[in-house]
């Protein structure tokens, strides 16, 4: 089986630091905008409601409702694999935004499903936030 050291990985930025930072740990940090509100996923210098650089990073609970997800049977980086099928998913989290990410295959998984994030053990294997079936 692959291990995170095999896995691409992603660029470390000081706009997305603090979320691959706090992944490491099994956290899930989102930005916040503190002029109007808006709490959103991809790291960004910039809110995408109202284009405020007054951002603040909060930990979210990491529970998530799956809206769509596909199995990828065939892979373009051989870190992959041994892991077939990969379940990729958007989800949308309690917090608010939705997010493209990783799902830890199950037979439960399914649209409207609840998920959340895998353990702190199990996030040091992956590079991205990971979600499991709840």
């Amino acid at each position: 089986m692959s291990n995170a050291t095999s896995y691409p990985t992603p660029a470390l930025t000081e706009t997305n630091r603090p979320l691959l930072e706090s992944w490491r740990e099994g956290r899930l940090m989102l930005q916040h905008c503190t002029d109007c509100g808006h709490t959103f996923f991809f790291p960004r210098p910039f809110c995408p409601g109202c284009w405020s650089a007054d951002l603040q990073w909060r930990e979210h609970s990491g529970r998530a409702t799956v809206v769509a997800f596909t199995r990828i049977h065939r892979h373009v980086h051989e870190s992959f694999r041994a892991e077939i099928p990969t379940v990729l998913a958007e989800i949308a989290l309690e917090a608010g935004p939705s997010m493209l990410a990783r799902c830890v295959p199950s037979d439960e998984l399914r649209v409207g499903g609840s998920v959340r994030l895998v353990g702190a053990a199990d996030a040091q294997r992956y590079p991205l936030p990971t979600f499991a079936c709840d």
